[in-house]
């Protein structure tokens, strides 16, 4: 079973792009005095270039690739840790979320994440003007994913920021509490 004491928790935020595991995780990183861990950031500072120029130079299997090399090195560490969308793809992936609980999926419509995310140059995997079709292949490929490694299930929605926050904290106070 995971440590669940107070001082060692590092809730690890998984969802689709636009979900809010960064300004979430930012959120709740700062209530917890700790850092917030972005995959996508993490990713981008190793290899010197941003998320496109990965995609361009390496294809979605090469970012896929430095995308787990990411999260074993990450999973583990005190803080709170917001994974990429697409992390949960690889079933290795899926397993290392499984041993480092607690996992909590920023669950989002993607009608909902269209509207956050509609003309963002910075996600390779969304054409331009194509978002919310896109969203929704995404969605149903990835939402039975999300769910397999979820401990809590947070549905946004139009749900405001603190809302959320408030939602998952009394969450990680009963997790802890098991």
């Amino acid at each position: 079973m995971a440590n669940r004491n107070s001082d060692q928790i590092s809730p690890v935020l998984i969802g689709l792009m636009g979900s809010g595991k960064s300004s979430i995780g930012r959120r709740l990183a700062k209530h917890f005095g700790t850092a917030l861990i972005d995959l996508d950031n993490y990713i981008v500072e190793k290899a010197g270039k941003s998320i496109p120029e990965i995609f361009a130079e390496q294809g979605e299997e090469g970012f896929r690739d430095l995308e787990s090399k990411a999260l074993n090195e990450v999973l583990g560490r005190h803080g709170v840790i917001a994974t990429g969308g697409g992390a949960i793809l690889r079933e290795e992936n899926r397993k290392l979320l499984k041993e480092h609980p607690p996992v909590i999926w920023l669950k989002a419509s993607p009608e909902f994440l269209a509207r956050r995310i509609d003309g963002d140059n910075n996600r390779p995997l969304i054409a331009a003007g194509e978002t919310l079709k896109k969203l929704q292949q995404l969605a149903e490929i990835r939402y039975p994913l999300y769910e397999q490694c979820a401990d809590f299930i947070l549905p946004r929605g139009d749900m405001k920021k603190r809302e959320a926050i408030e939602s998952i904290l009394q969450f990680l106070t009963d997790w802890q509490a098991k």
